[in-house]
């Protein structure tokens, strides 16, 4: 078996030889009249004339592709082309083609190349459709070697560095995006048909805010100024919309997250996030249990799912459930009422790994724990106001804040809440944040006293609410990463 490098170096003297020909490897012009999957839907239309006893001028067509598989040699190839829409047979004859254009096409096309052929249509004795070709053209000479046709890349890395080749060779990793793809044109045509206005904001802010996470961290030139990556999808720039009097907006971007990586965490990843004035946790709710339903029936055709080992079916019952409640039953431990040493003392004896030993961090830490032993789907309810920061506070139990997420195979799929419009309460927030940051909490959220101004200035009960690739990755039952098209790689080395 060759080496790639002994491969790379046949193909350059055959783009060598196209060249002494005068023959450019690489033009800009194709002459395809015909996608290849048109030509599947058309075919009985375009078929050889010759077939029903004449021949016409006007049945001759260009089609192109990337040549998927060559078979035969001498007097008779068939290759297969394939040009993202569809694959199409080609037959090159020497008695039609030509003896000069067939050996000059055994001479210099390979597996891999994109080509173009000029032909009539017919279908074989095996019922195959079929272009048989007059005159081909090099559109793009390939250098390497396409990977086994039966096996593609195999090793993860590879998969993911070469990301081309791996949908190429995987038709049902296409679909996959192609699903992602119909997911969120899904989501966006539900808020805009409710009356949501699609909106831009920032992407690098001066403070994150919208979050608790670590940020990623760069510098303004021409401000002289560090600045960060956003960790949210304009959550505070959204809600200084709803002040400026837009009633509902929407956006759907990319956040940045300088955390590990896990099956459910990337630092790059795509968000929606929206804003619905004049709407509480308990409307919300109901209306995005009906959003993600269409959404998933519009993407998927169905509303039961298989991920992480378990069945999921999103037209039963959704449960709800209470934060403390849940964490006492599983625990035993009442969030609401301990202590910092003992949350430490379950976290220890639960062998759950923790860091910091600040109250937040700690129930935290002991919420994922008994999450994952939720199969749902589950609304989680009731979530206490240290860990979270920008909701609104429940009037019966200032404790508590009417926060809601959506709760599927052990995970959190969503969040949402009232939004906080308290400018003394957001500021007092902000405060003991801003002292968790000086205690070096590197996820605590970064106050935000412009944010509190336009607070002052008065913006409308609201409720916001998210989700990401995340829900749709569970949905496709695969790690986050397998469903992005270009996953973050570290340089490879030499």
């Amino acid at each position: 078996m060759s080496s790639i490098d002994e491969i790379r170096d046949t193909r350059i003297k055959k783009l060598k030889l196209l060249k002494e020909k005068g023959i450019n490897p690489y033009p800009a012009q194709s002459k395809r009249e015909i996608s290849l999957a048109d030509a599947i839907l058309n075919f009985d239309k375009l078929v050889h004339p010759a077939q029903k006893g004449t021949l016409e001028e006007g049945n001759l067509k260009w089609i192109a592709g990337r040549i998927m598989s060559i078979r035969g040699q001498g007097a008779i190839i068939f290759i297969t082309l394939y040009d993202g829409t569809g694959s199409f047979q080609g037959l090159l004859k020497k008695d039609v083609l030509g003896e000069e254009k067939l050996n000059f096409w055994n001479e210099v096309a390979d597996i891999g190349d994109f080509v173009e052929l000029y032909g009539t249509f017919f279908q074989t004795n095996r019922g195959e459709k079929t272009l048989e070709a007059r005159d081909w053209r090099m559109l793009s000479k390939s250098l390497r070697p396409m990977p086994e046709k039966w096996h593609g890349l195999v090793d993860i890395e590879e998969r993911f560095r070469k990301r081309y080749l791996d949908i190429l060779m995987n038709p049902e990793l296409k679909e996959l995006f192609k699903k992602k793809a119909k997911f969120w044109d899904a989501t966006r045509n539900f808020l805009n048909k409710e009356g949501f206005l699609e909106v831009e904001t920032p992407t690098i802010e001066i403070t994150t805010g919208g979050a608790e996470a670590r940020p990623f961290k760069t510098h303004h030139n021409d401000f002289d100024l560090d600045v960060y990556m956003r960790i949210s999808v304009g959550e505070l720039w959204q809600k200084r919309l709803l002040a400026a009097g837009f009633e509902r907006v929407f956006e759907i971007g990319r956040a940045y997250r300088n955390e590990g990586s896990s099956p459910e965490h990337t630092q790059e990843f795509t968000n929606l996030e929206f804003y619905a004035g004049f709407m509480d946790y308990k409307q919300g709710m109901d209306f995005t249990e009906r959003m993600i339903k269409e959404v998933a029936k519009q993407t998927f055709g169905t509303l039961v799912f298989e991920t992480h080992g378990e069945k999921i079916d999103l037209s039963s019952k959704w449960e709800r459930m209470t934060y403390a409640d849940t964490i006492k039953k599983i625990t035993g431990v009442d969030v609401l009422e301990t202590t910092a040493k003992e949350m430490m003392k379950k976290l220890d004896e639960l062998k759950v790994k923790y860091e910091g030993d600040n109250m937040e961090r700690l129930m935290d830490s002991l919420w994922k724990y008994c999450r994952k032993q939720i199969t749902g789907p589950a609304w989680l309810i009731d979530v206490p106001k240290l860990v979270s920061p920008l909701s609104k506070a429940k009037p019966e139990n200032p404790l508590l804040t009417e926060r809601v997420q959506l709760l599927l195979a052990g995970a959190e799929m969503t969040n949402g809440f009232s939004e906080l419009n308290d400018p003394i309460d957001q500021n007092e927030r902000f405060e003991i944040q801003k002292k968790l940051i000086e205690a070096g909490d590197q996820e605590a959220m970064m106050p935000d006293d412009e944010f509190v101004e336009m607070l002052e200035y008065g913006m409308p009960p609201a409720f916001g609410f998210a989700y990401g690739d995340r829900l749709f990755a569970f949905l496709v039952d695969k790690p986050l990463r397998e469903t992005q098209l270009f996953p973050l790689m570290k340089p490879k080395q030499e």
